[in-house]
C-alpha cells in the first residue's frame, strides 16, 4: 500500500501470491481482471497476485492474451507452469475434461489450486480432486462467482438471520438461446460446451451448476431429484471428423427435489430460450417473508415481508449499493452499481484473505463436490426416469 505523510512516500510492501492461470478463454479474461483489480479497491489485503504465467496451446493467443493482461511469461504446456518454482497458485480455466488432471498435478506440485467450475465431468474425476488437494493440504477454491454479488451475498444474511422464517419452497432458473441453430458444430476449441467428451455433460453442468450451487448455500443440501432432460437437435456435425454425429450433451433440464430442511425446489435450465441470453433467477418462500433476485438486475434484492402493516405491504426493492451492505464499501458511493465482472474480484479478494488467515474460501473443492453429487443424480433421474438420491455414489 502507498500513502503519503507530509513530503514522504511510504510504502508498505505487501507480499505476493504468483498466480499461473491456464486457459485464456472468456473465464481466463474473468479471472485476471480480478486479479488486476483487487489491489486497488481491497488496499488492505496483505498479499497482492501477481500475473506470473499464463498458458494455452495455441502460442499466438497466449502470447496476445499474455501482452493484453500482463502476465510476465507464457507457456504452451500446462506441465511446464505447474513445474515452475516460481508459481504459487494455478487457476483452471480449461475445458472440463482437463480439470482433473491439471489439478491433481498441481496439488502434487504443492500448488494452491483455484478451478473453474464445475469441479469435474462426473464424480469419479471430482473425488480425485478432492482427495488430492486434501491430502496434499492445499488451499483450493471453485469460481462459483454469483455467491460473491452483493445482493446474492445479502440473501444469504437475510435467511440466516431467520427473516424468512421456516423455508417451503426454492425456485430457480438459467435461460440462454445461443444452441439455436441446427448448424452449430460439436466439438473443437469454440464449441466444447457441445461435446460430451470434453463438457461431460450441457446445461446441467454448465448453468444448473450454478443453480445448485447458490440454491444448497442459501437453503442447505439437496435430498433427492426427479429431473427431464431433452436434446432438441439429435444430431450435429463435429467439427474435428468432419461427420455428423449423435449429440450426447443436454439441451434443456428441468427438475424437482427434496431440501433436507422439508422444503420443494424446482429448477429449469435450457439454451433454448429465445430471447434469453442469460436469464438467472431464484426465489425463495418462507413462512414469514420472501425474496427474489434477477440477474439482470443483480445489484436489486425484492423483500416481502409478512410482518409489514398490511397499508404498506408489498414487495420491496432493496438497492444493494449502500456501504453497509456486503462488498459494497469498497466501490462507490450509495446509488452508483457494480457489475457482473465484480464478482471475480470478490472472490479473488476472499481467495487473497483466506491465504493470509488460514482459513477455507468457500466453495473450496469438497463443496463443490456436493454440487457434482446433485448433477449427476439429475442425469441418472433422467436417463432412469425415478426419483433419484443424491446420497448415492452412481458410479458404483
Amino acid at each position: 500500500m502507498v500513502g503519503v505523510k507530509g513530503y514522504r512516500l511510504i510504502v508498505m510492501k505487501k507480499k505476493e501470491l504468483r498466480i499461473g492461470l491456464i486457459g485464456c478463454g472468456f473465464m481466463g479474461r474473468t479471472h485476471s481482471n480480478g486479479y488486476k483489480r483487487v489491489g486497488d479497491f481491497f488496499p488492505d489485503l496483505a498479499y497482492k497476485p501477481i500475473l506470473k504465467a499464463v498458458c494455452s496451446r495455441s502460442e499466438d493467443k497466449v502470447i496476445a492474451f499474455a501482452e493484453q493482461w500482463g502476465y510476465e511469461s507464457y507457456e504452451t504446456d500446462w506441465k511446464k507452469l505447474i513445474s515452475r518454482d516460481d508459481i504459487d497458485a494455478v487457476d483452471i480455466c480449461t475445458p472440463n475434461n482437463m480439470h482433473m488432471e491439471i489439478a491433481v498435478a498441481a496439488a502434487a506440485a504443492g500448488k494452491m489450486v483455484l478451478c473453474e467450475k464445475p469441479l469435474s465431468r462426473n464424480l469419479e474425476e471430482g473425488a480425485q480432486m478432492v482427495k488430492a488437494v486434501e491430502t496434499s493440504q492445499v488451499k483450493n477454491t471453485v469460481w462459483y462467482n454469483y455467491r460473491r454479488l452483493p445482493a446474492v451475498t445479502l440473501a444469504k444474511q437475510l435467511v440466516e438471520s431467520g427473516k424468512l422464517g421456516k423455508i417451503f419452497h426454492y425456485r430457480t432458473n438459467f435461460l440462454q438461446d445461443w444452441t439455436i441453430n441446427e448448424n452449430l458444430p460439436q466439438g473443437g476449441r469454440a464449441f466444447w460446451r457441445m461435446d460430451a467428451e470434453a463438457a461431460g455433460s450441457g446445461v446441467t453442468g454448465d448453468l444448473l451448476a450454478h443453480c445448485i450451487d447458490l440454491a444448497m448455500w442459501l437453503n442447505g443440501g439437496i435430498k433427492d431429484v426427479s429431473a427431464m432432460t431433452e436434446i432438441f437437435v439429435k444430431q450435429r456435425l463435429r467439427e474435428e471428423t468432419g461427420k455428423m454425429e449423435d449429440v450426447k450433451i443436454d439441451d434443456a433440464c428441468i427438475f424437482h427435489c427434496h431440501f433436507d430442511n422439508g422444503s420443494l425446489g424446482l429448477f429449469e435450465s435450457t439454451r433454448y430460450a429465445r430471447g434469453h441470453k442469460a436469464l438467472f433467477t431464484f426465489e425463495i418462500n418462507g413462512e414469514k417473508g420472501s425474496l427474489r433476485w434477477d440477474l439482470h438486475d443483480l445489484n436489486k434484492l425484492e423483500y416481502f415481508n409478512n410482518a409489514d402493516e398490511s397499508i404498506v405491504k408489498g414487495w420491496r426493492s432493496i438497492h444493494v449499493t449502500d456501504g453497509d451492505q456486503p462488498y459494497m464499501d469498497k466501490w462507490w458511493v450509495p446509488g452508483l452499481s457494480i457489475g457482473y465482472e465484480h464478482s471475480f474480484v470478490h472472490q479473488v479478494a476472499d481467495f487473497l484473505k483466506s491465504v493470509e488467515t488460514g482459513e477455507e474460501c468457500h466453495p473450496n473443492f469438497r463443496d463443490a463436490y456436493e454440487t457434482q453429487k446433485v448433477c449427476e443424480a439429475v442425469l441418472l433421474s433422467a436417463k432412469n426416469k425415478c426419483w433419484a438420491d443424491t446420497d448415492v455414489d452412481w458410479n458404483n
